[in-house]
């Protein structure tokens, strides 16, 4: 949060120091560039979020806990959210403006707030294909979008005066693209603009992203001049598309300029090499990326389980003296 403006009487030379360039903030370079999540067998890290704080929340694809800690640390720690006992894999997390953490798994979401108590649980009906498996989910002002694996529906929780309202399925999305194989939509990534009028969902299967007006709840392929991408994982700033590539491309991160209305652009940056095992989504902190490797192959991986940091490409950084 910003900090508590002080107003001061100062002297000459105070206000000449004053009006130099303040310090420039610690350099990326200060904070840690690997997280461990869990040096437990079988976590399996999967989603991601990270709190204008710095505050950091990791979920587990292999037992379905949540681990949270701080771009400043290289350590994460069990986050003890109630209600979570049960549950055998969490996928998506994300935090709200009063850093409630919503997470996703199986055929719930829950919400909780920052000291792990349980203040929600919506449940997802079946599709018209299977058991919901929810994989990631979008916080708007008026709602919380949620992504099906299992099925190519998107669900929809109404927020309304605080309150989180059920579950429903919102959006069966197999007109955007009617002749593909219903089962093998497998959706993944979800973001939105920041009105909540327009949402992004990542498609493995069809190896696209999709926009969608929430209003006319209209669907049509993000043109990226014919690329394959098929995201797992996104992050939306501005008009600049974060995703994490898994799948039909090298593993990495790939970053795309759309233009105003979300419909069209081009991929400008890839990040992709040795540094990665097996990434499924990311975060976006200041000028950083913190990228999850889950490990998640054939066989899985074995601890520790991690986070890598890298440089945001896009990021304008102040010159040197």
């Amino acid at each position: 949060m910003p900090g508590t403006v002080r107003l001061l009487c100062l002297g000459a030379s105070a206000l000449l120091t004053g009006l130099a360039a303040p310090p420039a903030p610690a350099a990326a370079h200060e904070l840690p560039r690997s997280y461990v999540v869990s040096r437990a067998a079988g976590v399996l890290p999967e989603g991601i979020t990270i709190d204008a704080d710095g505050t950091m929340y990791v979920s587990s694809d292999g037992t379905g806990a949540l681990y949270r800690g701080s771009v400043r640390s290289p350590r994460l720690h069990p986050f003890h959210a109630a209600g979570l006992a049960g549950r055998p894999s969490t996928l998506g997390v994300h935090t709200d403006s009063n850093g409630r953490v919503f997470s996703v798994g199986g055929a719930e979401l829950t919400v909780h707030d920052r000291h792990g108590r349980l203040l929600a649980t919506r449940t997802a009906q079946s599709g018209p294909l299977a058991a919901p498996v929810l994989n990631d989910l979008v916080i708007t002002d008026d709602a919380v979008y949620v992504t099906d694996w299992a099925n190519p529906v998107v669900h929809r929780a109404l927020i309304r005066h605080g309150s989180l309202g059920p579950l429903e399925p919102w959006l069966d999305i197999r007109p955007g693209f009617p002749q593909f194989p219903a089962q093998y939509w497998l959706l993944n990534g979800i973001v939105a603009d920041p009105s909540g009028t327009t949402l992004l969902v990542a498609s493995n299967g069809t190896e696209a992203v999709w926009r969608v007006d929430v209003a006319g709840q209209e669907i049509t392929q993000v043109d990226l001049g014919g690329a394959s991408f098929g995201a797992d994982g996104m992050v939306l700033s501005g008009r600049t598309l974060y995703a994490v590539l898994n799948y039909g491309a090298p593993h990495g991160v790939y970053v795309a300029e759309l233009d105003a209305q979300l419909r069209t652009g081009s991929v400008t940056h890839r990040i992709t090499g040795q540094r990665f095992d097996l990434p499924t989504t990311l975060a976006r902190h200041g000028c950083r990326l913190y990228v999850v490797n889950s490990q998640n192959d054939e066989p899985p991986g074995s601890p520790p389980y991690t986070v890598s940091a890298v440089d945001d490409p896009t990021c304008v950084r102040p010159r040197q003296p």
